[in-house]
């Protein structure tokens, strides 16, 4: 993948290129190259799994097919990885830090309330859309056939998500006075966070062409006042 969102894309992914000696009568002098440092090959690991999530019908990806598409054996994988869930876990770990480092950064920086849920919003239906391998994970349907423990952390991200937005909600209520600030703050976080959901789900069942950012401004104008 060659979005500018992807895990660690500043790392230059090299092949696993043996070590080749050279033969007695061969010159010494071009060094043999030298394979990827065990970091390098995680992340490229990561990064071809993410790219193999983008393609039709890669809902369930074997450690064979990932393999194959490495030019590397299977064993060669779990020098890396324990197990295939803990490949998908590093995929969710890169997704909750990159769209929770940016809703970070929306709370410290911009005050207004309603401003805040646009943007988070906003921000996360972006993620999906400069990654859509990683939008499989995002809405299950590539770990539908993995441990559960990857599905509940995904739900618990968009919890987190459901929560951020109740709390601006919350203050954006008793801004405007509502008598109710706390119900009102949950049964709209609650509306907002499956509209995300269902955007990212679209995207995905579409095959990546239906944008989940696709008339966002007018969307969210009709549900964040």
């Amino acid at each position: 993948m060659s979005h500018s969102n992807h895990p660690a894309s500043d790392t230059p992914a090299e092949t696993d290129a043996p070590e080749v000696a050279p033969a007695d009568d061969a010159p010494s002098a071009t060094p043999a190259r030298k394979r990827p440092k065990p970091g390098e090959r995680r992340i490229q690991i990561l990064q071809t799994l993410a790219a193999m999530l983008e393609q039709p019908g890669a809902e369930r990806i074997t450690t064979a097919a990932l393999a194959a598409k490495l030019d590397v054996s299977e064993a060669a994988l779990y020098r890396h990885f324990a197990s295939k869930a803990q490949m998908f876990e590093g995929l969710i770990e890169f997704i909750e830090s990159s769209v929770f480092t940016l809703v970070n950064q929306i709370g410290e920086r911009e005050s207004d309330a309603v401003v805040q849920v646009r943007k988070v919003l906003t921000v996360l239906l972006q993620f999906g859309e400069k990654n859509p391998g990683m939008v499989r994970v995002m809405v299950g349907d590539a770990l539908v056939f993995e441990n559960d423990r990857l599905l509940t952390r995904m739900n618990q991200f968009f919890d987190r998500i459901e929560s951020q937005l109740r709390q601006s909600l919350r203050a954006a209520a008793e801004a405007a006075g509502s008598a109710t600030p706390t119900v009102d703050a949950n049964a709209q976080a609650s509306v907002l966070t499956a509209f995300a959901v269902g955007r990212l789900q679209r995207y995905a069942r579409s095959g990546f062409k239906r944008s989940p950012t696709e008339h966002l401004d007018a969307a969210l104008n009709l549900l964040v006042a």
